[in-house]
């Protein structure tokens, strides 16, 4: 079947100003650094690299835990008609989810320090996300973020639902009658 995917080595984000997004990630977060910020990378090859002309860019990356990477990437020219961050219910929008081991304790760290959240910690117990206790907030560019504590998984219960699904699922050619899906699998 080919190599298999291992990890998620960094979830990207586009932010409107690095330096700012740096207090916020780093500072205010406590995320370390994977490396620092970059000088401005353009060219020919970066262009063609993120699909986007005349791109240039600088970023950096935190480290998440000792495994997983954030990177923010800050482009010098970013279109006028952006009208902010994609409402999360749209199609392309994004969040990046932080796991915790105290999720109020964590909460109330960040709400002391100006962080405002959506909700309350939401706390599920029954369903596919049995044992999440989970809190949405924004980055100073609206960018969604989440914390989430698992206070237990039932993988038993996971491995024998996932297994139901598959047995159930509409099949790919009742998908690509749906929708355009013009991959091979």
């Amino acid at each position: 079947m080919g190599m298999e995917l291992q990890t998620i080595h960094h979830a990207g984000l586009i932010v409107s100003d690095l330096d700012r997004s740096i207090y916020f990630y780093h500072d205010l977060l406590g995320l370390p650094f994977a490396n620092e910020p970059t000088p401005w990378f353009e060219g020919p090859a970066l262009e063609k690299g993120v699909g986007v002309p005349n791109g240039r860019l600088r970023q950096v990356c935190f480290w998440v835990g000792d495994k997983s990477q954030m990177e923010l990437i800050e482009y010098d020219v970013q279109p006028t008609h952006n009208g902010g961050p994609v409402p999360n219910n749209h199609r392309g929008a994004a969040h990046v989810c932080f796991r915790v081991e105290d999720i109020a304790a964590k909460k109330a760290e960040l709400e002391a320090k100006g962080v405002v959240f959506y909700s309350d910690i939401n706390v599920v117990d029954e369903g596919p996300l049995s044992g999440w206790r989970w809190c949405y907030f924004s980055d100073p560019d609206g960018l969604a973020l989440e914390l989430v504590e698992v206070a237990y998984y039932n993988k038993g219960d996971r491995d024998a639902a996932a297994a139901e699904y598959l047995a159930s699922r509409p099949s790919i050619d009742q998908i690509r009658a749906k929708a355009d899906f013009p991959f091979t699998v």
